[in-house]
C-alpha cells in the first residue's frame, strides 16, 4: 500500500475549512486500515496542531492556503503552505503569550507538541509543517 496523502485546497477567509480539514484529516487515517490506524491520543493532537495551522494560515495571510498530510509507517506529516511571505512569529525563548491575549499560543503548541516542526520558505510564501511519529497500531477514535 502506498503512503496515505490529503491534499486540500482551503479558500482566503474561509473558517468553514477548520473543521472541513479535521474531517480529511480522520477519513485519511481511517483509510490506513484496522492493522496501520494511529493511536487515538495521537490522532488527537494532530486534529489539534492542524487546526492551528490551518486557521494562522486563513487569518494572518488573508489569503488561501494548501493542507497536505502524508502518513508512512513511522511519521505523520501536515504541511500548511500559505502564499505571503512574511513568517510567522515566534515568542522569544522562556517568554509565554500573555494571559488575556486572544492568539499566540498556536505555534507554541506546535513546538510544544510536535515531535519536529519549522518553517520553510518559497520564492512565493511559506509552508508551516509539523510531525508525529506514529507509534504501534491501535484503534481510532471517530
Amino acid at each position: 500500500m502506498g503512503r496515505p496523502r490529503l491534499r486540500q485546497r482551503l479558500r482566503r477567509a474561509d473558517l468553514a475549512a477548520v473543521p472541513r480539514a479535521r474531517r480529511a484529516l480522520r477519513e485519511l487515517v481511517r483509510c490506513e486500515g484496522p492493522d496501520r490506524r494511529l493511536d487515538a491520543d495521537l490522532l488527537d493532537t494532530a486534529e489539534l496542531l492542524t487546526t492551528e495551522l490551518v486557521t494562522n494560515a486563513l487569518v494572518h495571510t488573508g489569503h488561501g492556503a494548501v493542507l497536505k498530510v502524508t502518513v508512512t509507517g513511522r511519521r505523520l506529516r501536515v504541511e500548511v503552505r500559505d502564499f505571503v511571505r512574511s513568517r510567522p512569529p515566534r515568542l522569544p525563548a522562556g517568554e509565554e503569550a500573555d494571559d488575556d491575549a486572544t492568539g499566540g499560543r498556536g505555534l507554541l503548541l506546535v513546538a510544544t507538541l510536535a515531535d519536529a516542526w519549522g518553517v520553510r520558505a518559497h520564492a512565493l510564501g511559506k509552508s508551516v509543517w509539523f510531525e508525529l511519529a506514529c507509534a504501534s497500531a491501535g484503534p481510532v477514535r471517530a
